[in-house]
């Protein structure tokens, strides 16, 4: 039997906490969870490399800003050693200027290609989360990467009952101080795959999209919104796009994507294209080709199919 001490209001009210400070502004604070999801091959590894390196070097990775530098653990659950090492390697070239490698405390890996003869840790059992708790000392954000490797429980994805044992296990390592950050699979139908009682207790969900005019030869271009974020308001909250170009991330707000599609449509309309050829050489959803027309087109203007 749990040994649980009610306290009175005025002794709530007098407790002193440790205030909570940003890990990763805006969405991840101290003892915070979050998640990031999205379709396979969008930029989830991207982005939690990303995260991971600015957190141990108290810099920033996107919109998103480390105040200070933080100690990490980063487990990795399938990417094979090599590419793991080539994502890293490239995403410290992209560091912010001034910026320099993290420490090597406040950046430590788990890769399954450097486990020897060990398998690869199960979360989904209490061994398995032993084998992390081993290293977690000092570390003030752990970034699992990804939930269906390295959670690999007997039930479905979509019970509930399989996810209660992680969802303590991340609510006990809030009360140690330490913040996490989940990456997942998106379902057939756009949502994080499986039950949606992963949300319950985290801060924050992320999602990954690609754009309406995405090419495959454009590589990691996406959408990032926050689907749930708590106390993240005005701007912060605002969705953006994110593209690697080269050696560089831009950066634009959505509705400056818009504004990007607008003006590739009219400009494919002034050269006499129909709505099916802009779609087709655009990429634009051919719907959304006509809605733009249809919008800057005067009344009495004719277009063809």
């Amino acid at each position: 039997m749990h040994d649980i001490l009610p306290v009175s209001l005025h002794e709530l009210l007098a407790h002193e906490f440790q205030p909570r400070e940003d890990v990763l502004a805006p969405f991840l604070k101290t003892q915070g969870s979050a998640m990031v999801y999205a379709y396979r091959g969008i930029g989830k590894t991207h982005f939690s490399i990303g995260c991971a390196l600015a957190v141990a070097t108290g810099s920033q990775f996107l919109r998103f800003r480390a105040p200070k530098p933080r100690r990490v653990l980063f487990v990795d659950g399938e990417m094979p050693g090599v590419e793991l090492q080539e994502r890293f390697a490239a995403a410290a070239t992209r560091l912010p200027e001034g910026s320099e490698m993290p420490d090597p405390d406040y950046l430590r890996i788990v890769t399954p290609d450097l486990l020897r003869d060990a398998p690869i840790p199960n979360l989904a059992t209490e061994d398995g989360r032993g084998a992390i708790e081993l290293h977690i000392e000092g570390i003030e954000l752990l970034v699992l990467d990804n939930i269906s490797t390295l959670f690999r429980g007997r039930g479905r994805e979509n019970d509930e009952d399989s996810w209660v044992e992680a969802q303590n296990w991340i609510l006990a390592l809030r009360r140690q101080g330490i913040s996490t950050l989940l990456v997942h699979h998106a379902g057939k139908g756009g949502a994080q795959r499986g039950t949606s009682k992963r949300e319950d207790v985290l801060h924050a969900v992320i999602t990954l999209k690609r754009p309406q005019n995405y090419r495959m030869s454009e590589g990691a271009r996406f959408e990032c919104h926050l689907e749930k974020a708590r106390g993240i308001f005005g701007a912060d909250a605002n969705p953006f796009e994110a593209w690697l170009q080269g050696d560089r991330w831009t950066i634009k707000d959505i509705e400056d994507a818009g504004d990007a599609d607008k003006a590739l449509v009219m400009s494919l309309r002034e050269a006499k294209m129909s709505i099916r050829q802009i779609a087709k050489e655009s990429g634009i959803d051919r719907n959304k080709v006509h809605r733009i027309i249809q919008a800057n087109t005067p009344a009495e203007a004719t277009a063809p199919p």
